[in-house]
């Protein structure tokens, strides 16, 4: 009787959580609403012009910027560059397509959000969605995310990004089977003497009914250590291999350009560049720099710089994960 009667105290706790975090969750609703109303329209036309005029670059100035960032950057965010360079191949313009749908699809939702917030339809002088609650909020912009959004071209867009994600993870599980082994590896002789001496002691610690937690925790604490170190020293070495390829195209490029504009440096830029030594020199500068600046800014992303690209260090440490965890046992 005394089991039932403390499962069934558990039970309320648990309901009292859960309705303490839709309350929660209502009350932020709309602010959250409104925040991402106002920020996804400036995020999404951003980026549509930056890539616009990207594309208007000259070639050549696209082939140094390309290299600045792999010579300078390659090794902070290595796994991203690496699935960028596999989706080039495994379907880049099917991701492009589907991310560009999607937006369009944000964006007119977005707007009629913004008709939504300014409907009265009581004509009592102050909008409808200022004075209902947290939940009938939540419902009435759910109705409206199902009225207007084409769930055929959402479902298409998502299919196809996922599609070539699994391509793109299946490229990178061969590329980095070196780092995953080495990971695993690392995971596995840490996992032993952890179970043998420390998981004992935190059992004995904590509360019987959370016993059951506490190799799973240890495990998730190993891997966590294996993948830090068995990926610093993947960074490392991709860091070393970016600089390297960076810097040879932004020599190529540099050299190019020289070309153009017929300065020949004393005899140096020749017609063609495998009989100058210029480009080779240039390149090992370039590499040298970039491999410096990276192992002097520990090959993470300073502040508050890592804030603002904090959708790439998301998604490197997101596909790191994923590929390793895929890998494992």
């Amino acid at each position: 009787m005394s089991e039932a009667t403390s499962k069934s105290r558990d039970l309320k706790d648990i309901q009292k959580q859960m309705t303490a975090a839709a309350s929660m969750l209502q009350s932020v609703a709309k602010p959250l609403v409104d925040l991402m109303t106002f920020l996804l329209p400036i995020i999404i036309t951003s980026t549509m012009k930056a890539h616009a005029w990207f594309k208007k670059l000259p070639q050549n100035a696209i082939n140094f910027l390309i290299g600045f960032v792999f010579c300078f950057f390659g090794g902070l965010y290595p796994v991203v560059f690496a699935a960028i360079e596999a989706a080039e191949y495994g379907g880049r313009k099917t991701v492009m397509e589907a991310l560009r749908d999607l937006s369009n699809e944000a964006i007119i939702i977005i707007e009629e959000s913004k008709k939504d917030d300014q409907l009265d339809e009581d004509k009592d002088g102050k909008a409808d969605t200022t004075q209902i609650s947290g939940t009938e909020y939540m419902a009435r912009k759910t109705r409206l995310v199902m009225r207007k959004m084409n769930p055929q071209k959402v479902d298409k867009a998502i299919s196809n990004i996922y599609r070539v994600w699994l391509a793109v993870a299946a490229v990178l599980t061969i590329e980095f089977a070196r780092a995953i082994s080495m990971a695993l590896a690392i995971s596995d002789f840490l996992k032993k003497p952890v179970d043998r001496f420390i998981a004992p002691t935190i059992q004995k610690a904590v509360p019987d009914e959370y016993d059951k937690w506490v190799p799973v925790i240890c495990g998730w604490i190993t891997k966590s250590i294996g993948m830090s170190i068995a990926w610093y020293i993947q960074t490392v070495r991709s860091a070393f291999a970016s600089a390297l390829t960076g810097g040879l195209m932004m020599a190529r490029a540099a050299y190019l350009a020289l070309q153009c504009r017929n300065i020949e440096l004393g005899g140096l830029i020749k017609p063609n560049h495998e009989d100058s030594p210029l480009d080779e020199g240039l390149s090992y500068v370039f590499a040298a720099l970039g491999f410096y600046t990276q192992f002097k800014l520990g090959f993470k992303m300073p502040a508050p710089f890592n804030l603002l690209l904090f959708p790439f260090e998301f998604a490197e440490h997101y596909i790191r994960w994923s590929i390793t965890k895929a890998t494992g046992k």
